[in-house]
């Protein structure tokens, strides 16, 4: 996961892709969708429940399904981004705050288990 984000990173700032500035808002909606997907397929990687395939699915569901409200939203003339970025948004923070958790759990643990050694 981590090679293929490098990756994805390096051919982003490497290659000169540009698109319409009419598509930023929708370009940046499915990015903090896209994010929700990485920070959850993180958070379930160390609840040892990853599936590669739900991962990618999720991924481009979210992304597609973000990108759709945002426009449906548009053609209504309803602000229906607030729906994404209250979803995603608070899904983001949720996720994070798991993997604090479990991160916190694991050196806390570690370090008894390593004090009760000596």
């Amino acid at each position: 996961m981590a090679l293929g984000l490098g990756l994805g990173l390096v051919l982003g700032f490497a290659l000169n892709i540009t698109y319409p500035s009419e598509f930023s808002f929708y370009i940046t909606m499915a990015l903090l969708a896209s994010m929700d997907s990485l920070l959850g397929a993180a958070r379930s990687y160390m609840e040892g429940k990853y599936n590669n395939p739900i991962f990618i699915s999720g991924f481009l569901t979210n992304a597609i399904l973000a990108a759709a409200l945002v426009y449906l939203g548009d053609r209504l003339g309803v602000p229906l981004y607030y729906a994404v970025i209250f979803v995603f948004g608070g899904r983001l923070f949720q996720n994070l705050a798991v993997i604090r958790r479990i991160l916190i759990e694991r050196y806390f643990v570690k370090k008894s288990t390593d004090d009760h050694m000596k």
